[in-house]
């Protein structure tokens, strides 16, 4: 039978849980999710659990925070003046922002603490420094 390997299109239906058994997403109420091994549409880690499947077969993987979004940065929690903020900004623990960054790209921050004078953001990736535990079902290689 045929095995999934790198270069191939894939698609998987997966559950993904945080190590305290809270899930954090899941395909299992959506299409499944169609990727190419090898060409970074996904963490990394997801990416190795899927080589060798075959079609049908399922499997459970923990992928640690460095082969998933990485390491959490202090150096990522950023205090802003609420002068730098537009006027008819009102910023809300939770929210995320799409910030312009220095080379044109974007990143999305999220809103941790707000005060009279000031707003912090972290622009950490929500799972950042997160070993995550995946469900997978590999439903077709394309």
């Amino acid at each position: 039978m045929v095995k999934a390997q790198r270069g191939d299109t894939v698609k998987v239906h997966y559950t993904g849980r945080l190590p305290n058994e809270t899930v954090f997403d899941s395909s299992r109420s959506r299409e499944p999710l169609e990727f190419t091994i090898g060409a970074g549409e996904v963490i990394p880690g997801f990416e190795l659990a899927v080589v060798g499947m075959q079609p049908g077969e399922s499997k459970m993987t923990t992928i640690t925070a460095n082969e998933a979004y990485g390491s959490y940065d202090e150096d990522m929690i950023l205090e802003v003046d609420r002068a730098q903020l537009p006027p008819d900004t009102s910023p809300e623990v939770g929210q995320q922002y799409q910030v312009s960054q220095q080379d044109g790209g974007f990143m999305v921050v999220t809103v941790t603490e707000v005060s009279d004078a000031s707003v912090t953001l972290d622009a950490n990736h929500p799972l950042a420094g997160q070993d995550l535990t995946f469900d997978i079902e590999l439903m077709e290689i394309m």
